[in-house]
């Protein structure tokens, strides 16, 4: 009996992935458990298994294309009886006359809705998003994906055969159809207004020159992975409008209770006591205080979030991640270096899921101690703020002491607060930082 490779639920806030790379090929001999492809997701690059033991009778979607979580991407057939099981071409009789012209003939296939889905069109959240960026009508754009389904990818397509630029194609003649009318439970929520795009320069647009690599240069062609992460800080940086502020810290009670502790917690709990928590744990508790710091654009509107999900930003080879500690409002110091070390691991086993990566409501950067007095980190959208951790230094400070001012050696940190002045004003973003720089000072934590 066949077997139907599909594309696999990689975490709730995924719809699709992308075949990066497939490991085996038609008629090829597998077992049950064996890597056969390579996906990627918006989240997290992953293997899929064979779900059986057989010959990979049929490929059916390639590398580079994108299918819909439970898409049909391949069949397995037991061993002896592979066969392929590629549709075969319709009769010729069957075959419907051609169109005047190509693009009349692609408007007309792109103005009919896709077979099967109950007569109706559908699309993943991320299409849909993008065409609202972009002001894009997806009734216009021909899906390569299964059942016609419009991709990422064929977006982005369309766009560029644009100039990037999108503008309202002919109006077609006759009434247009009336759109299906989707089920209860398939009932899209509200879409939040979106800003009409700025008009085109008249005068002479810039282009940057493109650089032609020469002998010796090395090329490193962008990972899945970077590709994300680079589409990701363009976009936050030319939707959200950054401003910056710094906060000068004296850590030198909060090391000094690091310091107390150390051993017993290292001892206790299998791993060393870091500034981190510390940070992430005077974090949370100023957005108690300033719950409009933990909060999303959508759209025209700010949705203040109940809960503090807390994103770390952390690295490994392929480069950065921000995996998510949810609900941190509840948890104590302890319990906050407890899940940070266990995000840790899971980089470092390549176990992280899409779900660890989703639903952060503000973030927390530590880049590390060497050469970083401080810098400003791109806001991960659609949060409203992100705080960064500058390295530790012992310095000569101003202190009173018994109503005189002298000089001290301390500790010191910077923490650089980059936020959203969209819906965070001056004031309250300077509020928040100053709260979690006291906090930290007082170092009045239970470990």
């Amino acid at each position: 009996m066949a077997i139907e490779v599909t594309m696999p639920q990689m975490g709730e806030s995924v719809v699709e992935g992308t075949i990066a790379k497939w490991l085996v090929h038609e008629g090829d001999q597998v077992q049950l458990d064996q890597p056969i492809a390579e996906i990627s997701t918006d989240k997290v690059d992953a293997e899929i298994p064979s779900p059986g033991a057989g010959v990979i009778a049929a490929i059916v979607a390639h590398e580079g294309d994108t299918v819909p979580v439970g898409g049909k991407i391949a069949i397995i057939e037991p061993v002896g009886a592979a066969v392929s099981t590629k549709p075969q071409a319709a009769p010729a009789a069957a075959v419907e006359p051609p169109k005047p012209t190509d693009a009349a003939a692609a408007r007309e296939r792109a103005a009919e809705p896709a077979r099967g889905n109950e007569g109706s069109r559908r699309y993943s959240p991320v299409v849909l998003r993008m065409a609202s960026e972009y002001g894009v009508d997806l009734n216009r754009i021909v899906g390569t994906g299964i059942g016609g389904r419009v991709s990422k990818r064929d977006l982005l397509k369309y766009v560029e055969s644009l100039g990037g630029r999108v503008e309202p194609g002919p109006v077609p003649a006759g009434p247009a159809p009336a759109p299906a009318r989707p089920s209860a439970a398939q009932a899209p929520l509200p879409t939040p207004t979106v800003p009409p795009r700025a008009a085109e320069p008249s005068g002479p647009v810039f282009r940057a020159p493109i650089y032609e690599p020469r002998e010796g240069d090395v090329v490193e062609p962008f990972s899945r992975r970077r590709k994300v992460i680079a589409e990701h800080m363009v976009y936050s940086k030319t939707h959200s409008p950054h401003v910056g502020t710094v906060a000068e810290v004296d850590v030198t009670r909060a090391i000094a209770l690091r310091e107390a502790h150390k051993a017993g917690f290292r001892e206790r709990e299998g791993f060393a006591l870091t500034m981190l928590p510390l940070v992430a744990a005077a974090t949370v508790r100023a957005l108690k205080e300033f719950p409009r710091m933990n909060a999303s654009v959508v759209g025209d509107s700010l949705v203040i979030r109940r809960e503090i999900n807390l994103g770390i930003a952390m690295d490994d080879q392929e480069g950065l991640l921000v995996p998510v500690i949810r609900s941190a409002q509840a948890m104590s110091v302890v319990g906050l270096a407890r899940e940070i070390e266990r995000m840790r691991k899971r980089i470092a086993n390549r176990e992280l899921t899409a779900d660890d990566l989703a639903g952060g409501s503000f973030t927390l950067s530590n880049p590390g101690r060497e050469g970083n007095l401080y810098g400003f980190a791109i806001i991960n959208q659609p949060q409203v703020g992100i705080l960064r951790m500058g390295e530790i230094k012992r310095r000569p400070v101003v202190v009173e002491t018994d109503g005189t001012d002298a000089l001290a050696i301390r500790s010191i940190m910077y923490l650089a607060l980059s936020y959203d002045h969209r819906v965070v004003d001056g004031v309250l973003g300077n509020r928040f930082l100053y709260r979690v720089a006291r906090i930290i000072e007082a170092a009045d934590f239970e470990l």
